[in-house]
């Protein structure tokens, strides 16, 4: 479980979050929404430690994480998986030495066989088997986005966090990204955790949607409770992210 208790974050003088609490259950697939800006990645980031808060505090699993020395934080990472935007693939890699990554960047040493056989078996769950000795370059934008969560599941994590996974791809394979996110709930029973503007996402594969609006958590429910709701916010903001 994940509990986020009065999160306050600004940059310069720009407030971010302020004051957002909200409760993640395990195996939930939980959609993070609100307008361009208003802090969902920060909110993400936060959660898994790439940024300290000014205020308030992330419990996972009852650690608080921003008291965590480095070790234990990095140990406490081994539970999440992260597909970042635009992917974040390094391009002077192979597709397999992407995916291999937090293998060999771990403290636990791992043998060349078991690498090749995690890497193959991660490969084969997105749906990318054979493609190992490819590079990102020579990889449509769908395909990248597979490399990078496969790279994300590479060490089994509990929390799978995804930062916009069908931005910039066309409507026919943002479908398949979806399709992808809701297989995995079942097939790995991972939390997953995911940040986006796109509205057929949230209908596709949320379980529980979460809405950021001035700074605050505006709104927690179903897909059906927010696509339902007479708040004029939720209806302008539903409107505008189905156009």
């Amino acid at each position: 479980m994940i509990e986020i208790h009065n999160l306050h974050k600004s940059f310069n003088s720009k407030n971010v979050l302020n004051g957002v609490n909200l409760t993640i259950n395990k195996g939930e697939t939980l959609v993070i929404i609100g307008q361009s800006g208003c802090g969902k990645s920060v909110l993400i980031k936060l959660i898994v430690g790439l940024l300290k808060p000014d205020d308030g505090y992330v419990l996972v699993e009852g650690h608080k994480v921003n008291e965590l020395n480095e070790k234990a934080l990095y140990e406490l990472r081994r539970n999440f998986g992260f597909l970042f935007q635009g992917a974040a693939l390094f391009d002077s890699m192979t597709v397999g030495e992407n995916v291999a990554m937090p293998l060999t960047e771990s403290n636990v040493s791992y043998t060349n066989e078991e690498i090749d056989r995690i890497v193959n078996e991660k490969l084969d769950l997105v749906g990318l088997e054979g493609i190992n000795n490819l590079k990102p370059s020579e990889l449509s934008g769908g395909m990248r986005k597979r490399v990078g969560l496969a790279r994300a599941l590479a060490t089994d994590p509990e929390y799978i966090f995804y930062d916009e996974p069908t931005t910039g791809l066309d409507p026919i394979m943002s479908d398949s990204i979806d399709l992808l996110i809701g297989s995995l709930k079942t097939k790995i029973n991972a939390t997953s955790i995911v940040v986006t503007h796109d509205m057929f996402s949230v209908k596709n594969i949320a379980t529980k949607v979460a809405m950021l609006h001035d700074g605050k958590m505006y709104f927690t429910g179903t897909p059906d409770e927010l696509l339902n709701s007479n708040d004029p916010i939720i209806i302008e903001f539903v409107k505008r992210t189905q156009v």
